[in-house]
Formats: C-alpha cells, structure tokens, sequence
C-alpha cells in the first residue's frame, strides 16, 4: 500500500496540470481564430462607406502577411532574449531557455511568404490554379524578386534554426525586414529611401519587443522560482522602453508621410487606412498601459514576478497589433502626392 499511494498522489497532481495546460492549449486556439477573422473581414469593416475598392483577395493578402510578421517576430524575439539572459549579471550558470519555436516560425512565414510571392506572380491577383502563376514573371518586376527574398530567406532561417549556429538565422531574418520595407515604399513614392528606413526601424522594433515578451514570458514560467526570472524580466522592460519609443517615432513620422497634417483627421473617419490606422493606435495605447502596469508591479510589488500578469495581456493586445498592422498593409494608401 505504501508504493501504491505515491503513485496515485501522483496521478492526482498530474491530471489537474494536464487539464491546465489542455484548456491553455483551447484557449490560445480560439485566441488565434478569433484573430484570424480581423484581415479575413477586416477589409470590409474598414472599407464601409468610404468610397474605395480594395483589390481582389485583401482578406487573403492581409491574413497572409499577419502571418508573415508574426513569423518574424518568434525568432527574433528568441534571439533578443537570449542576449538579454547571458547579459544578466551573476547569472550564470542559467536554467535552460525554453525550447525554441523558431523552426515551426520559419516553416510558417515560408508558407505565407510562398503565398504572397503566388498573388504576386498573378499580377497581384489570388491565383486560383497553378496555370495562372506565372513563376518566370517574378524575376521581371521589383515586387516579385522581393517576395521570392522573402520565399528564400525563411527557409534559410529554417535551415540555421535547425543547425549548430541557430544565432546566424539573424540575418535571413533580416533580409526577410528589408523586403519588407522596400516592398511597402516603390520606386514611385515621394522618397521612397526615407519611407523604407523609417519601417525597417519599425518592424525591427515591434518584432523584438512582441516576440521578446512572448519568450520572456516562455522563460520566466520554465525558470520559476528562480531568482533570474525577476530580473530577466526588469532587463527586457527597460530596452522594451527605448523599442517602444522608436516605434512611437517611426510610427507617427510614417503616418505623417501618407497623412499630411491637414488632412489626418478627415482620412481617419473617411479612408479605410485611417480607420485601420486609428484601431492600431488605440491597441498601442493600450499596449503602453498595460506595459506600465507591469513595470510598476515590478518596482512596487515584493514578488517580480506579479508582473506577469499584466504582461501576458500585454502580450495578447501585442498580437492584435500584428494582426491589425498586416490588415494596413493590404489596404489602399491614402496617399496623394
């Protein structure tokens, strides 16, 4: 009887852990449902009554780069923190960091970026056989070789994720943030070389401070309760904070180029951009909230860790942002130069 009763102990304590991390598992599901449905119909919404067409298949586009950029944002914010962790002082030897994601992040945004680089090679149109895609034709334009950078660099990122050297998949990563910014400002913009920087700074931050807080809380629930996990968590806000400025900055700055000041608060009731452009805000204002809920817990509070609460909604209302900028990113520009 006393072997039996540790192991029924046991059992007893596992079967509360396993329905715990079962209902995570449906709730982070419905989480990722519910945000597909904002590019999927977002256009729509956000087209309303404004007089403007959207091109065939935005709901597609826009769900496609959503996905691309949260690709971007898991591997890159595995690195950060991964600096960030052997940066700690007296901090060695650490725990082990959390299994890396970045190898299922990779496989994704190739997925996306295939996806992209096909409506692409369609003359910008969704492809619906394999005879339209004209593969030959992406070489011909700037758009196409840009999404076949795109296509190739997260598989190499794959490729290093998987290797000896994961820490190299940085700059396939980075290609994949270059693309982006030439893609999202042509030839044809008014200083397009300005545009492009201001949103290689923008996705580049973003990216670091979503997946940062994402691995951090990874971290800090794997660690607990190691003493590192507090102050990991205290390092990671105060670069969050320079991120965040540089986001501010670059954000505005970008929104001013397609918005000149007269005009914004006509193009933020009147213009799809606007409107999307107006609930992205309004998330980031609520993002900064509940970032500074958590840093004050984190000075105040005799636990650090209590700051965990607020981060995690931080971190959801973070993945609204993504979602929502890649609905931007499909929407026709209110630009008129």
């Amino acid at each position: 009887m006393t072997l039996i009763r540790p192991t029924a102990g046991v059992a007893d304590a596992s079967g509360p852990a396993r329905r715990g991390g079962a209902g995570r598992a449906v709730a982070v599901l419905v989480l990722v449902v519910l945000a597909s449905l904002i590019p999927l119909f977002g256009p729509s919404a956000a087209l309303h009554g404004t007089g403007e067409a959207a091109a065939p298949g935005t709901g597609g586009v826009a769900l496609l780069r959503t996905v691309l950029f949260a690709a971007l944002c898991v591997p890159l914010g595995e690195l950060f923190v991964g600096r960030l962790a052997r940066a700690l002082p007296g901090a060695h030897p650490l725990p082990p960091l959390p299994r890396s994601w970045a190898p299922y992040a990779a496989a994704v945004g190739f997925v996306a970026a295939l996806g992209l680089a096909s409506v692409v090679a369609t003359g910008n149109l969704v492809p619906h056989s394999l005879s339209e895609i004209d593969l030959g034709g992406l070489y011909a334009s700037r758009e196409g070789q840009l999404a076949l950078l795109e296509v190739n660099a997260f598989l190499v990122a794959g490729l290093c994720a998987r290797s000896d050297r994961p820490a190299v998949q940085v700059w396939p990563l980075a290609a994949v943030i270059v693309a982006e910014a030439l893609r999202a400002h042509p030839t044809t913009e008014h200083s397009p070389l300005i545009g492009s920087w201001l949103t290689l700074v923008h996705l580049t931050c973003a990216a670091l401070w979503t997946g940062g807080l994402l691995y951090v809380l990874r971290t800090l629930r794997r660690w607990r309760p190691a003493e590192p996990g507090g102050a990991l968590l205290g390092l990671y806000a105060r670069v969050a904070a320079v991120l965040f400025a540089a986001i501010t900055v670059t954000g505005v700055w970008s929104s001013l180029r397609r918005m000149p000041p007269g005009t914004v608060l006509d193009q933020v009731t009147d213009t799809a951009y606007g409107r999307t452009l107006l609930a992205k805000v309004l998330l980031v204002a609520a993002v900064a909230a509940l970032a500074l809920w958590a840093r004050f817990r984190l000075r105040r509070a005799s636990d650090p860790l209590a700051a965990c609460v607020p981060a995690r909604a931080e971190v959801v209302a973070l993945g609204l942002v993504v979602v929502v900028s890649g609905l931007l990113t499909a929407l026709p520009l209110p630009i008129r130069w």
